[in-house]
């Protein structure tokens, strides 16, 4: 919220703090040989740094925070197309309802943010038309991240057939192998790491260390971009996929919650309707309803009888 543009320097911290931890733990310090080949993952790195870049970018380009998040919860109608098109797959009847639901949801929440960004009425004329126009850019930059983390999604799940599971391992190298990449992206970087030094000055509780409040929020952004990549992982191997599922759009849904209440977003009668559409459309392609119904079943036998 104070440096808008900042998305690069978070996500080169977040990468070098997960590459650093992989390459001592995972990669034992470069001792360890990948156990799948190391060309496959330039391609996913390729399309992994790819994404990460471009929805940073399009926060610039006059998306709102919680219109970003909807959008981003459409992953399921990318991977479906693209199952369809690329693996020659066919879905049920409900999970074809469930992708028109979140369809309709990520319509519905942009429709709405187009008619706000074109009858803002902070913009002068000329200005409001020039606005709308970066709008429709940030629009096209999320349907393109979002089609190429399908793909990246795709091709990560035939590697994994061919290869075996390693999560961890794929962990480390899609964070560790970009870094190079942020060269390119050096100046916005370090403008951004002189104006995080030039925020005010915050004491740390506890510790009482008094840093720059941004280098703060930082650290406090990485810590717990790293807690939640671990906490996918242990997910992953733990649980099946459809929990693992549940639990992240759950999660999301209450990030959006917290991002318009905390931040005071715009969010109108139809924004919330459309969330509505994105997360139960969400639930009902990971046919939660089916998995919890044996479970309540079980739950209501096993309920001791009143006296």
């Amino acid at each position: 919220r104070e440096f808008p543009g900042c998305g690069n320097i978070v996500t080169f911290s977040q990468f070098l703090f997960i590459a650093v931890e992989g390459f001592i733990f995972e990669a034992d310090f470069g001792r360890k040989r990948p156990a799948i080949p190391i060309r496959n993952y330039f391609i996913m790195v390729a399309m992994f740094f790819t994404v990460s870049v471009v929805n940073n970018y399009a926060l610039n380009l006059n998306i709102a925070m919680p219109l970003h998040m909807i959008f981003r919860s459409g992953s399921l109608i990318a991977s479906m197309a693209l199952g369809i098109i690329i693996l020659k797959k066919r879905y049920s009847v409900s999970k074809y309802a469930s992708i028109a639901l979140v369809s309709l949801g990520i319509f519905t929440c942009t429709f709405m943010s187009a008619k706000q960004v074109a009858s803002d009425s902070s913009l002068n004329q000329e200005d409001g038309p020039q606005a709308f126009l970066w709008w429709l850019l940030g629009i096209a930059a999320l349907t393109f991240a979002l089609l190429m983390s399908a793909r990246m999604g795709i091709f990560q799940e035939t590697l994994y057939q061919k290869f075996g599971k390693h999560s961890k391992e794929a962990l480390f190298y899609n964070h560790a192998l970009p870094l190079p990449g942020f060269l390119l992206l050096a100046p916005n970087i370090y403008q951004h790491a002189v104006l995080f030094s030039q925020s005010e000055p915050f004491q740390v509780p506890v510790v009482g260390l008094t840093l720059p409040i941004m280098w703060f929020y930082l650290l406090m952004n990485v810590i717990t971009q790293y807690v939640c990549i671990r906490g996918v992982f242990i997910l992953t191997t733990e649980c099946t996929s459809l929990t693992v599922t549940l639990v992240v759009t759950l999660r999301k849904f209450l990030s959006l919650i917290f991002s318009i209440l905390y931040f005071q977003n715009p969010f109108t009668g139809w924004h919330w309707l459309g969330t509505a559409f994105v997360f139960v459309g969400t639930l009902m392609y990971t046919q939660v309803w089916n998995s919890l119904r044996p479970l309540l079943a079980r739950c209501g036998r096993g309920r001791p009888k009143e006296h």
